[in-house]
């Protein structure tokens, strides 16, 4: 199914409705919403860029493991961060300390680039106006949008865990895990706690996909979005290691992405990742309802 037809349900799927229907406008429909947002998947998996930042972030799990397995081979022993001693003993751990070091800057910097991107590219190209005419429906089409954005936190940080285990399986030992609170649990259990952090790591990309989006329809230039999205995180992340201004730290987005550390505790501490999550929750409720606001009321055939 092309774009065009994803956004242009046919009358013979359900009676003649009076109405707003009438004046240009759908019910927003399950199924319409579907196959909008499965066209929203293809055309953001699709493009050259997305496959390029998902094969940079593929990579780093490679690098630090390689950077390690050489350190480790010319040294003795040698002191580091809890996460990568603990990659010595145990190449599970290289999911979690691949998922530290790319959290902070490559993953927020990738969603960043599509999130900014989603809605700015394509007024750019033109294809948003059309996709508006059709029409598609503003509220649809931005809630597609956003859903692709979540997706797209998850394949990323996916693709690092997944390249994290292949390179830890081939270059160090797997067996039981000794957790950084000093209890040991099964590879099995282990790897569901992998499971688990991935997910949490995706979740907590999620108020930077909705500021994404909100920067995304402030410009018709994608590049323009993509810059500020990127340089707002990096900002952020500056104000965030900044001891003078602990009073608002606990309010940035950034500020709680590494708590999923406590979950690689026995019993896992929920605290500070419900903080976590609770913090992106609302930053998805500000930013999404004014990425809304201003889209709902954009003069896009201007």
């Amino acid at each position: 199914m092309s774009r065009a037809e994803a956004v242009a349900e046919p009358a013979a799927h359900g009676p003649v409705v009076h109405g707003p229907v009438a004046h240009g406008r759908r019910p927003q429909t399950a199924a319409g919403f579907l196959a909008l947002f499965r066209n929203e998947l293809l055309l953001t998996f699709r493009r050259t860029r997305t496959v390029v930042l998902l094969a940079i972030l593929a990579v780093l799990p490679v690098l630090i493991g390689t950077v390690v397995k050489i350190e480790t081979d010319g040294s003795q022993g040698g002191e580091g961060p809890a996460f990568i001693a603990q990659v010595t003993q145990n190449g599970l751990f290289l999911v979690f300390t691949a998922l530290a070091v790319a959290l902070p800057v490559f993953l927020p910097m990738t969603v960043g680039v599509v999130a900014g991107d989603s809605v700015a590219g394509e007024a750019a190209t033109g294809t948003l106006r059309y996709l508006l005419v059709a029409p598609a429906g503003r509220t649809r089409l931005l809630a597609a949008k956003f859903t692709a954005g979540l997706a797209f936190c998850l394949v990323a940080t996916v693709t690092v865990a997944l390249a994290a285990v292949a390179t830890g399986a081939a270059l160090f030992p797997l067996g039981d895990v000794t957790l950084i609170s000093g209890e040991t649990i099964g590879l099995g259990s282990a790897l569901l706690r992998a499971v688990l952090v991935a997910v949490v790591v995706a979740a907590s990309l999620s108020g930077l996909v909705a500021i994404g989006l909100f920067v995304s329809t402030l410009t018709g230039s994608g590049i323009a979005a993509m810059a500020a999205t990127v340089g707002l995180v990096i900002t952020v992340q500056i104000l965030d290691s900044f001891p003078q201004l602990h009073a608002i730290q606990p309010y940035l987005f950034t500020h709680h992405w590494l708590s999923f550390g406590d979950l690689l505790r026995e019993p896992m501490d929920w605290d500070g990742v419900a903080r976590n999550l609770g913090l992106q929750a609302a930053y998805v409720a500000v930013f999404g309802s004014a990425a809304w606001s201003r889209f709902t009321a954009r003069d896009i055939t201007a």
